[in-house]
């Protein structure tokens, strides 16, 4: 029989990569959603939700393995990333635990290695802690940011850099990975157990030591055709642009007081021995070439 995934976040950002990359593969995919959505070949959609255990019952249940994506950036509260987060792990643990299922990625966040920053880096490490004493066969996966053209949360400063200046975090290194990239990482250790079993991994796009704000800013410039000028940005005004995005854009704010100390925290860097065998895996898009192909999928659909 050919190999089974069971996704949760399918309708997302990663998880749509993730998906097409799995049926462009040829494996058979059990995926979660709220809403109805078109049949293709070789994909079972399962209605329902984390907070529904009768659905991920039905999503695991045949299942080979378990990639788990789905979670929350954004929450009013404390409460709303940990029900998001770390309750939506246990969720999807209860219901292998059920069906006998065994193999699980987890898709964590690097903000998990900083837990004290941001209540989402809390709820992030809380499901990893939920994660390893789950008696499965598990694999993390601790992305840093990640971009790719069906991105909206890095869309703001493409956006910046059309007009020429970038509002960024004062000073640090960021590292980045193209979506593409991670969906096949995680499409790879789903089906590879030997080299992954009990590891946690940070993943970059191979740049030694990560990114400077500014070259980065510069590299997003470049894409969308223009010299940026970038502007270090103080933490209180960070604090004060997070609240008026609040008030303008409400739950589909991006900047959110949460995330400024989270923005300001100077090494969001991957670490090397954190990383895959190189033999399992290794990124495949430079990332200029990456964030030029995204600004020209931006244009495209009008975002831009």
């Amino acid at each position: 029989m050919q190999f089974r995934i069971a996704m949760t976040g399918a309708t997302g950002f990663v998880g749509a990569e993730v998906l097409e990359q799995a049926l462009a593969e040829g494996l058979r995919v059990n995926a979660l959603t709220r809403r109805a959505q078109p049949p293709r070949a070789k994909l079972k959609w399962v209605p329902g939700s984390l907070e529904d255990p009768a659905g991920l019952d039905t999503l695991v249940r045949d299942a080979d393995a378990v990639i788990h994506i789905a979670g929350v950036v954004n929450a009013p509260d404390r409460d709303g990333f940990e029900a998001g987060n770390a309750r939506g792990a246990v969720a999807v643990i209860d219901a292998m635990r059920r069906r006998g299922i065994r193999r699980l990625i987890l898709v964590s966040s690097l903000a998990a290695r900083e837990p004290q920053l941001s209540d989402y880096g809390w709820s992030k490490e809380l499901a990893e802690r939920h994660v390893k004493a789950s008696g499965l066969d598990w694999t993390i996966v601790r992305p840093p940011a990640v971009y790719g053209p069906n991105d909206r949360e890095m869309l703001d400063l493409f956006r910046m850099a059309r007009r020429g200046i970038m509002m960024l975090p004062p000073g640090g290194r960021l590292s980045v990975i193209h979506v593409a990239d991670l969906a096949r990482l995680l499409l790879a250790l789903a089906q590879e157990r030997e080299a992954s079993l009990t590891r946690s991994f940070e993943v970059d796009d191979g740049t030694p030591d990560g990114w400077d704000h500014r070259d980065f800013g510069a590299a997003i410039g470049r894409a969308v055709g223009r010299p940026v000028r970038t502007l270090a940005t103080p933490p209180w005004l960070l604090t004060l642009g997070a609240r008026l995005d609040r008030l303008v854009r409400g739950g589909k704010a991006k900047l959110t007081p949460d995330r400024v100390d989270y923005f300001c925290h100077p090494d969001w860097v991957v670490t090397p021995r954190r990383q895959p065998p190189k033999r399992l895996w290794m990124p495949q898009v430079p990332t200029e070439d990456g964030l030029k192909a995204t600004a020209s999928a931006y244009r495209e659909k009008g975002w831009l």
